[in-house]
């Protein structure tokens, strides 16, 4: 189906477009390899002693201490653990949210954009440290209850939008066969709008599985305060090892919640019509 907005590209476009996304990735992986190359270069100190480049083994012989492993373990479960917990509720504010912004009645519709609008409008870290103050909560629920808040807010717009989206007709249907508004909204709008918006909902989750570093702040043992302890522990010279191993075991995790989200989003979407 061709657009009326602009002409559909020709042979010549098709084959400039080809060359700019080879050059493109040409000049990304020259990037990359001289990167690896200046990280694994020897530096001179200011005494003028030679030290070995970040790729040496002298760097990376601390991860035969089975111990090392132990401590990346638990501070990745910790993370997971808080980020599983905040993403539950985080799901379950953002539905408050999103039927309390489309409610019908002025009353309740207001004050959840009153509230709404504030949560998203405060920064994560200060939400964290005044639960943690004012609450005394201990820091994984001021995490916890930090991300589910802020995120909630986030996929509850999110939600709102869906439902909006839908078309008049899904809500008079629901309406014209003897359903209750809120029977309409669960049954028949809220499904469709949740399988809409997954997507948004799912990157706003991976948002929130790394946004579980900030609660290193409030004195919660997760992955990147383990790499901080490890690093003090061992010494600086091992910073961009522990570095370099937790950006993969992030990257991992989100990288799985992602692929999770896509395999999610394929199952719940429309059957296929033949």
């Amino acid at each position: 189906m061709t657009s009326v907005l602009y002409d559909a590209p020709g042979p010549k476009a098709r084959r400039m477009s080809r060359i700019i996304s080879y050059v493109g990735v040409a000049v990304i992986a020259v990037g990359v390899i001289a990167l690896v190359l200046a990280l694994g270069a020897p530096k001179t100190s200011v005494n003028g002693a030679v030290q070995p480049g970040l790729w040496d083994l002298s760097h990376w012989d601390v991860f035969n201490d089975v111990q090392v492993w132990r401590a990346l373990g638990a501070g990745a479960l910790a993370t997971l653990e808080m980020a599983g917990v905040a993403a539950v509720f985080a799901l379950v504010i953002g539905v408050l949210f999103s039927f309390g912004r489309a409610s019908d009645a002025a009353w309740i519709r207001v004050p959840t954009t009153v509230v709404l609008e504030f949560f998203r409008g405060m920064p994560v870290l200060l939400m964290m440290l005044f639960i943690l103050l004012v609450f005394s909560t201990g820091s994984f629920w001021a995490g916890v209850a930090a991300l589910a808040v802020y995120n909630g807010a986030i996929i509850g717009e999110a939600l709102r939008a869906g439902i909006k989206a839908l078309p008049r007709g899904q809500r008079e249907a629901g309406l014209a066969i003897g359903l209750t508004p809120i029977a309409t909204r669960l049954r028949i709008e809220f499904p469709q709008a949740f399988r809409q918006m997954l997507p948004i909902i799912i990157a706003q989750l991976v948002v929130l599985l790394k946004d579980t570093s900030l609660a290193f702040v409030v004195g919660y043992s997760e992955l990147l305060r383990s790499m901080r302890d490890l690093t003090n522990f061992f010494g600086n010279r091992y910073s961009f090892s522990f570095f370099f191993v937790v950006l993969v075991i992030y990257l991992a995790m989100n990288l799985s919640l992602s692929w999770l989200a896509r395999r999610i989003a394929r199952r719940s979407g429309p059957e296929p019509t033949h």
